[in-house]
């Protein structure tokens, strides 16, 4: 199966495929760090308007890299029922650890956007950009928190996603690659490296040029 050079290949790719719909005054949003440039060569393609949308994974206590959740920075957070089940927390128990990231995605956000508005949103063919979907835990954040901006779609558009993954979304999701054997979303890219905050401006920062 096809693997892609970079995340900007992947974008080219991806963008591609959504350049094949018609659009509604199109917003792209890419969620950082990674999904950034796939999202620049979106918004390139489609000529639409370029920003961020910005979820945090909530860890579970004494646990932080077993994300039992995401939230954004002004949304309710989304919880995985059955991750929590399987731990025996409760969604009360998060509260400390969703305070926490909603507090880090309000200052990613901020670091993001260098003083600009955030982008309408209300009325507008929203498109959500991440280079992968693996549990899909922080896109829901997203696509929750942008749902209730009255957008008139919301689309989540990546280039590889897992198959079991699919399912917890209600709309259909625009993905290229949904392999058999997903592994992890670093597996279908030859180059997959971890971007900077600085990385992700410099991106953003040429949209305007």
């Amino acid at each position: 199966m096809k693997r892609f050079a970079n995340r900007r290949d992947a974008g080219r790719a991806l963008a591609a495929r959504l350049a094949k719909r018609a659009w509604h005054d199109p917003l792209v949003l890419g969620l950082p760090r990674g999904g950034v440039p796939v999202a620049a060569e979106v918004a390139r393609t489609l000529n639409a308007e370029l920003d961020v949308v910005v979820a945090r994974k909530i860890g579970a206590p004494n646990h932080p890299e077993y994300g039992v959740g995401a939230v954004t920075a002004d949304g309710e957070p989304i919880y995985d029922a059955a991750v929590l089940r399987t731990l025996g927390l409760t969604e009360g128990q998060m509260t400390d650890a969703c305070d926490r990231e909603r507090a880090e995605a309000t200052r990613r956000t901020a670091l993001y956007r260098q003083h600009r508005p955030a982008p309408r949103v209300e009325g507008r063919d929203v498109v959500v950009v991440d280079d992968g979907l693996a549990t899909g835990v922080t896109a829901r954040a997203a696509l929750h928190s942008l749902e209730q901006l009255r957008p008139h779609r919301v689309v989540l558009a990546v280039p590889v996603a897992a198959r079991e993954s699919l399912a917890s979304f209600g709309e259909p999701v625009v993905a290229l690659l949904v392999p058999r054997g997903f592994g992890a979303v670093s597996r279908w890219y030859d180059n997959f490296e971890q971007l900077s905050d600085a990385e992700v401006l410099e991106v953003l920062d040429h949209r305007e040029r």
